[in-house]
């Protein structure tokens, strides 16, 4: 049975399975260049800012190109974004070991962030179109499930493969595997009818205006670009400081570093979504609520690593402070859907993934500058300061979000 002819009662399930795949492909992806930084540094010589640079780039590109591909998924048919870019970037992924320096591997990351940067928006937006508000938050969060074992299991399988086929082999394993899974999806994906809510009663402005007249959804592009932001340098730097100052390999400090991170995301992210849910039934806002706990969460313990001195502590600590970011990352995407009608929600995650992709770029940088000052460990503590920032925003906005989430209500099947 394929997506044409299972049932609609289950099509909207099948569709979760099928893009955790996606998904799962598009992290293991990011996450490769990770795994694999001390040999790439020891092979072109780079400095701690080239290192980090090499992620810097890559984010910064998906940022201005998800504010462009996030349209698109507002105007194509979602399926068709989705497949194509998913060729695209496992193609790009394919070029990056054929990089013999520094320069040449900004530039091949760079096309792959522009083929990943298709994914998300046009994703969310379709599971959004066959899920209704009662199982959104749940579905999105199965599938950002797939992010964290993407991140996590690509990781370990790239460390692994790296120490005996060395860096360049894991980027040709997981480009051959995004190609094949792409064929398959032409038959298995379809679009949905888009659902109609109040708030696009007599509206025909083009999206990026829509979006920008909603304040609560530029209040979470600036939430999300502190969060992303905070996760994304601890996920870079966690794995090299490890490896660097407390002596482990490159499999053991994928382990600690960065595999701690998404077997706690992992787990944390489907309870977000049903916390989410639950809120959500109490109060109109309840995502959002969801939100401020977890981040309030992941800023207490991401704190402890300042005094971390083993690989099994830095593990520890990331665990704690990614079951709080786990709560957050199970309903964002929701919490933008509440707010903005379906005719724009492709749209609108592409801009919020600009703003959160420009944080994930910068704070890498930040980390390699502070931990002269304060240590690697001090350095990557201070960063809890951002998501307090965060829980801050989101609890002071809270009636102006109440009266955008009555306004985007659901009016038709």
């Amino acid at each position: 049975m394929d997506g044409r002819t299972a049932p609609r009662d289950r099509y909207p399930w099948l569709l979760i399975g099928l893009l955790w795949i996606v998904s799962f492909l598009n992290a293991a992806d990011r996450s490769v260049i990770v795994a694999v930084m001390p040999s790439i540094r020891d092979e072109f010589g780079l400095s701690p800012t080239q290192l980090a640079l090499v992620p810097a780039v890559f984010f910064w590109v998906y940022a201005v190109a998800a504010l462009f591909t996030g349209r698109l998924g507002d105007s194509a048919r979602r399926t068709r974004v989705v497949i194509y870019g998913l060729v695209f970037w496992s193609l790009a992924t394919g070029l990056v070991p054929l990089s013999t320096g520094f320069v040449m591997l900004l530039a091949t990351r760079a096309i792959v962030a522009a083929g990943e940067s298709t994914y998300y928006p046009t994703a969310t937006a379709l599971i959004g179109d066959w899920h209704r508000t009662a199982t959104r938050s749940r579905a999105l969060s199965i599938h950002q499930t797939a992010v964290f074992a993407g991140s996590g299991l690509g990781a370990l399988m790239a460390g692994a493969i790296a120490d005996h086929l060395g860096w360049r082999a894991p980027f040709l394993i997981f480009a051959a595997l995004g190609v094949i899974w792409a064929v398959a999806l032409i038959r298995l994906l379809r679009d949905a009818p888009i659902r109609h809510t109040a708030a696009e009663a007599g509206r025909t402005q083009e999206p990026y205006g829509i979006v920008l007249g909603i304040k609560p959804a530029i209040m979470l592009f600036a939430v999300f670009f502190l969060a992303n932001g905070v996760a994304n340098g601890v996920t870079v730097w966690a794995p090299t400081f490890v490896h660097d100052m407390l002596g482990e390999s490159l499999a053991g400090s994928a382990l600690y570093g960065s595999a701690s991170i998404n077997i706690a995301g992992f787990f944390a992210v489907p309870l977000g979504g049903l916390l989410a849910d639950w809120l959500a039934k109490q109060t109109p806002i309840g995502r959002f609520y969801t939100l401020a706990i977890g981040l309030a969460v992941a800023a207490l313990l991401l704190l402890p690593m300042a005094w971390a001195t083993s690989g099994a502590q830095v593990g520890l600590v990331l665990i704690g402070t990614t079951l709080g970011k786990g709560l957050f990352d199970g309903c964002i995407y929701a919490a933008m859907q509440d707010v903005v009608p379906p005719h724009a929600r492709s749209t609108a995650v592409g801009m919020m993934t600009t703003c959160g992709f420009l944080g994930a770029g910068l704070a890498p940088l930040f980390i390699a500058q502070a931990a002269g000052a304060l240590g690697m460990a001090g350095a990557l503590a201070s960063l809890a300061a951002l998501y307090a920032l965060a829980v801050l925003l989101l609890l002071a906005t809270r009636g102006m979000t109440a009266r955008a989430v009555a306004a985007n209500a659901e009016v038709t099947a």
